[in-house]
């Protein structure tokens, strides 16, 4: 009898959350949509690429709100069990509001850990796809800048220029292995330069034994050239605090890649902290689904369905602020970084240690 309601809870909520990650699909493929049509709306392409685009990132994006998406989900089937008295029969059945509550935890985390370890390999690759293929549009856009494990790309535009970095890695305070094309506004090839290594420490770029070939003089040299200078819009702050994505990283490509990621330029701080936050993923859904709970079993007050949508939106907007607002600490240095991807979960958990004797008394 209990491994029938154990199923018969289990396929019920699966369900629910089937529904409202459809839900948040769409909502992700029409607002994501718009942003790219807005990126290529003065190159000549077709509506095809914005929305492989869109369908590339959605994954990732649907990832990131899982706990949310779990919380609402939680909301949702809890609420619709008390009005169709679900909840009063498996009581009847010797079913506790502490053992459902535990059954679709156990669950949320079981997720949670098939997506870090199954899921998040393809939206890393997605991700990676979706970076490539807009860098190969950075020659038709204003501004360009990535920063990922398939190396180092920054499109700067002039007046009458238009200047490509590309680069193996950031090393130190350098970039290496760099190559740097100078175009013409027709995109026309002015220049290029060569390098093994170029000191971005400051916006006056230092390029280390560069060759160069040069066009219109049709020459190629570097051998009496020890230094050559770049003025440019960024250096080395600039580039590590402009874009530092992670999400083209796996839970795996950390664990048995990470001595190539840092021999590729990723900052060791960054991996563990992002490692940190694919932990702690399993267990941020698991306490969601408390604190849904919480909400709708442990209290006695009947409210209208209106009130627990308002109860469920404000919920999730303050548990995403404050989430974002410790990892903004932790990156500004008033927390520690690792520190600041768990404090939301021990509030919670603190939080819903108190509620679940409610629950269990109900």
């Amino acid at each position: 009898m209990n491994n029938v309601i154990n199923k018969y809870l289990i396929q019920k909520f699966l369900k629910i959350l089937f529904n409202f990650v459809m839900v948040f699909i769409c909502i992700g493929i029409i607002l994501s949509l718009f942003e790219e049509i807005e990126f290529f709306k003065n190159l000549d392409v077709n509506l095809n690429l914005p929305l492989m685009l869109t369908l590339l990132v959605i994954p990732n994006w649907l990832v990131k709100l899982m706990p949310f998406i779990i919380f609402f989900s939680a909301m949702w089937y809890l609420i619709s069990a008390q009005m169709n008295k679900d909840l009063l029969n498996l009581k009847i059945f010797g079913v506790s509001n502490l053992k459902i509550t535990t059954i679709l935890s156990i669950l949320s985390f079981s997720i949670g850990l098939i997506i870090i370890l199954l899921i998040t390999p393809i939206t890393s690759a997605l991700v990676t796809k979706y970076e490539a293929t807009k860098a190969k549009y950075s020659e038709d856009v204003d501004h360009l800048v990535s920063i990922n494990k398939n190396g180092v790309w920054i499109k700067e535009s002039y007046s009458d220029q238009i200047r490509i970095t590309n680069a193996k890695k950031i090393e130190d305070n350098y970039l290496i292995d760099v190559s740097i094309k100078v175009l013409n506004k027709d995109f026309e090839l002015l220049k290029r330069i060569r390098s093994e290594r170029v000191n971005i420490i400051e916006n006056r770029w230092e390029i280390e034994k560069p060759i160069i070939f040069d066009s219109q003089n049709k020459n190629k040299n570097g051998e009496d050239i020890v230094s050559y200078y770049l003025v440019s819009n960024y250096n080395l702050n600039k580039l590590q605090s402009l874009y530092k994505n992670l999400d083209t990283i796996s839970f795996l490509d950390i664990v048995y890649n990470k001595d190539d990621l840092l021999q590729k330029g990723y900052q060791k701080s960054l991996l563990y902290e992002k490692l940190n936050l694919f932990i702690s993923f399993p267990f941020f859904l698991l306490i969601m689904v408390v604190l849904a709970s919480i909400f709708t079993l442990g209290t006695t007050r009947k409210f209208n369905n209106l009130s627990y949508l308002f109860l469920a939106i404000i919920s999730g907007v303050v548990i995403f602020y404050l989430r974002d607002l410790s990892l903004a600490l932790g990156k500004t240095g008033f927390i520690h970084p690792i520190l600041s991807i768990w404090v939301p979960i021990l509030a919670i958990t603190l939080y819903c240690s108190i509620g679940l004797i409610q629950i269990n008394e109900k």
